[in-house]
């Protein structure tokens, strides 16, 4: 008889228990999953609102951002083809305080509506010092100027297809189309070619495209002033 010992088989686990190990580590790994989204969506939420634009509230309640070029930078120089059937260009203003008008065009009827607003209340706008408005959209001239007519406006509107100045000015980064068009922008430009008050109305998360004339103006008047 061989005096050497039988090994005795490995004991087998039961079933229910390696069942329960294999749940316990998937529910590990999909609470470190969830985890690590939670972490990389706040980075991602403070890398997008620490770079964002800082709202401004006025004394009346209004909010809107202010974008860059801001307030004391020079205006950049523009030269657009306007509803008047003439080549528009800043310097055309020169001497005189021009509120530029950035607005979505054609698919916006409010920031149409707004520019018949400002028209009907000019005593009142050239009172907060405004000597002029100039109005700038993406729409092609042969449209935009068909649209003044069928509405009877008399501001200049300006041809910007390529958005090549509304960038420049970064009206496009504040409308419900993405950067694809301008938002509701206004900027007060001096007589010296500096930007002397700016407001962007458009942005998220209220895309406002229409701000009644007595809140633009007295926004104006307070932006101005500080």
């Amino acid at each position: 008889m061989s005096t050497t010992a039988r090994k005795k088989p490995p004991l087998r686990r039961p079933d229910a228990v390696i069942a329960a190990e294999r749940d316990t580590r998937r529910r590990r790994l999909s609470w470190l999953l969830s985890a690590a989204a939670s972490v990389v969506a706040l980075v991602v939420l403070y890398a997008v609102f620490s770079t964002s634009p800082a709202k401004t509230t006025s004394s009346n309640g209004t909010s809107y951002d202010v974008g860059s070029p801001g307030i004391g930078k020079t205006a950049p120089a523009f030269t657009l083809a306007a509803s008047t059937g003439k080549q528009v260009s800043l310097s055309d203003y020169r001497g005189k305080n021009v509120l530029l008008y950035f607005q979505e065009g054609l698919t916006c009827q409010p920031c149409w509506d707004q520019m018949t607003a400002l028209e009907k209340s000019s005593a009142k706008v050239k009172a907060a010092g405004v000597d002029d408005i100039v109005s700038i959209t993406s729409d092609p001239t042969d449209l935009i100027t068909r649209k003044t007519k069928d509405m009877g406006l008399t501001t200049p509107v300006l041809s910007d297809p390529d958005l090549k100045i509304s960038q420049q000015y970064g009206a496009n980064q504040y409308g419900m189309m993405g950067t694809s068009r301008d938002g509701h922008s206004f900027l007060l430009v001096g007589p010296d070619g500096t930007i002397r008050w700016r407001a962007d109305y458009g942005g998220a998360p209220d895309y406002t495209m229409y701000v009644p004339v007595n809140k633009l103006l007295a926004d104006l008047r307070a932006g101005v002033k500080s």
